[in-house]
């Protein structure tokens, strides 16, 4: 059975004590175990990086390896090519998360290259859109 790779972006290592009034107090490990309740029996691969090039590699990984991706690419949304070109590469389908509804913050945050490839965006369920992304993307999966 094919993985799910979770990959988070810059910055998410600070969960719980970064801007709480916007992302909560929920920290990554956290999230984590919310993931992997939601992914059941589904082998599933969860990830944080601050670093651009780690994140492709991981795409790359789940070109190979991965029935589906759950992103959030935080601020590499609205900058990265090199992640956008990466997930152009991977078949399945891929989920963009955000924690906040980036579409009520500043303009800056408005429009990113990673929704132009994505299945689907969630966005502004906080932490708990973790879980309802797995189960979206086990859904996606086995249509």
């Amino acid at each position: 059975m094919k993985q799910i790779f979770i990959i988070n972006g810059p910055n998410l290592n600070r969960l719980g004590t970064r801007e709480p009034e916007i992302y909560g107090r929920i920290t990554l490990a956290e999230i984590e175990t919310l993931c992997r309740r939601a992914a059941g029996e589904r082998p599933m691969r969860f990830h944080q990086s601050n670093f651009e090039g780690e994140i492709v590699e991981w795409v790359h990984e789940a070109i190979d390896h991965g029935a589906g991706i759950v992103i959030n690419p935080a601020g590499f949304s609205f900058t990265s090519i090199a992640i956008l070109d990466a997930l152009k590469m991977f078949s399945g389908p891929i989920i963009e998360l955000h924690i906040s509804n980036i579409h009520r913050r500043e303009a800056i945050y408005h429009r990113s290259l990673v929704s132009t490839v994505a299945t689907a965006v969630i966005a502004g369920l906080g932490p708990n859109g973790y879980a309802t992304a797995v189960n979206a993307l086990r859904d996606l999966i086995r249509e």
